[in-house]
């Protein structure tokens, strides 16, 4: 039996935290089950990835500045280039593999500003190659959502439907992408990969330690125009909660998902004067958890943010930005703890989070047994991806274009 050569794809190694714990999960499974396998990855940071991972990375585009607004003719024209460029890049790279996993993340949906031709169009390559090269391409435990733009929608549905194997973090992405026209009958909703990762030991009392995730939100895809106006009033509402907190005493930590979150906590610190107030640089979602470990309460708005204080057993209120946050809220039995981040009120905000506080105990011991069975379906989950890999170990892998 030949070594299966196993690739991961996505915007790994750019700054995302929920990302890079997605590929983490998957290299622990692979490493556990799969110690023969061969793993490389096509990514946005490739540089990250193997620095933290120890894989092979290629980069992701050919031109570095794909995520960049293109106003100059010069750059217009090297985006163009690296549209064939890429498709020339991504379908030699499909080659060599056996079977290529998208390790989670929200791949099918455009809850964020996204354009049709970045990231959209770099997965329906992958997905086109793998069929035509007979490359399984697994997308595991992805996010999936309703899409407006047409170009966008059609990529991404096209992309599920090329795919050897589908599977989602929550009900809404598979009831999303059947919606779209593709054929779920066969694909299954596992917990996020993310609770597939170690859990941080609990720790002592912090003496009110209030873990505030924050985000550099300016609304979904659809939201272009009045993207300014949503990150005031987020930015504002939530600037005012956290002083909230101050002025009463309670002791809050500034945490972030992506490195774009910075400038928030910089204006929260400089709007919030209080030796309370602090914030942390974490470089994982391990670390991640480990912060929300140490809080009594959480209160979070990334979606990987939220992960990361439920998986911990932290009570949370999340600042939900799409029907992901709530979906995950309700499935980890806190979904009254929703307050929108599109919308936040601080003053209702504050009411929320005391009713949450009231039933600490009540909703720890709701989250232990919650995580019990999160922990047993993704077992399930990677002994389905195994049948995805076992077949493709009986083949001699590919020689290099």
């Amino acid at each position: 039996m030949t070594r299966v050569r196993v690739g991961v794809f996505g915007l790994l190694g750019s700054g995302n935290l929920g990302n890079d714990g997605s590929l983490e999960a998957v290299l622990g499974h692979l490493r556990a089950e799969h110690p023969e396998a061969v793993v490389d990855a096509l990514c946005a940071g490739p540089e990250a990835v193997t620095a933290r991972y120890g894989i092979p990375a290629t980069r992701l585009h050919w031109y570095r500045g794909e995520y960049r607004t293109a106003s100059r003719a010069g750059a217009i024209a090297a985006k163009g280039l690296g549209k064939l460029v890429d498709a020339v890049r991504t379908a030699a790279w499909v080659r060599r593999h056996d079977v290529v996993i998208v390790p989670g993340m929200g791949v099918l949906e455009a809850t964020l500003p996204l354009r049709p031709w970045g990231f959209p169009y770099a997965l329906f390559l992958l997905c086109a190659t793998g069929r035509l090269f007979g490359t399984r391409v697994a997308l595991v435990g992805v996010g999936a959502g309703p899409i407006g733009d047409r170009p966008t929608r059609a990529l991404v549905r096209w992309s599920a439907r090329l795919a050897a194997y589908r599977s989602y973090r929550d009900a809404l992405s598979r009831d999303a992408m059947r919606a779209m026209g593709v054929d779920t009958a066969r694909d299954e909703v596992y917990p996020d990969l993310a609770f597939a990762l170690p859990t941080p030991q609990a720790s002592a009392p912090t003496g009110g330690r209030v873990c505030v995730g924050v985000m550099d939100f300016h609304g979904g895809n659809d939201d272009r125009a009045r993207a300014e106006e949503i990150h005031r009033r987020y930015l504002d509402g939530t600037i005012r909660f956290v002083r909230a907190l101050a002025e009463d005493g309670r002791p809050v930590r500034l945490l972030t998902g992506d490195e774009c979150d910075a400038p928030v906590v910089a204006a929260i610190l400089d709007a919030v004067d209080s030796a309370l107030v602090t914030a942390a640089q974490v470089p994982s979602l391990t670390g991640l958890m480990k912060e929300m470990a140490a809080a009594d309460t959480v209160v979070a708005t990334r979606y990987h943010n939220l992960i990361c204080a439920l998986k911990a057993g932290t009570p949370t209120l999340a600042l939900s930005y799409a029907a992901k946050s709530d979906a995950l809220m309700d499935r980890m039995g806190l979904g009254a703890y929703c307050h929108p981040a599109r919308e936040v009120d601080a003053d209702a905000l504050l009411e929320q989070f005391r009713q949450l506080e009231k039933r600490s105990a009540e909703l720890r011991r709701t989250l232990a047994e919650r995580n019990e069975i999160a922990t047993r379906r993704l077992e399930d989950q990677f002994t389905a991806l195994t049948k995805v890999l076992i077949p493709a170990t009986v083949h001699a892998p590919r020689e290099a274009p």
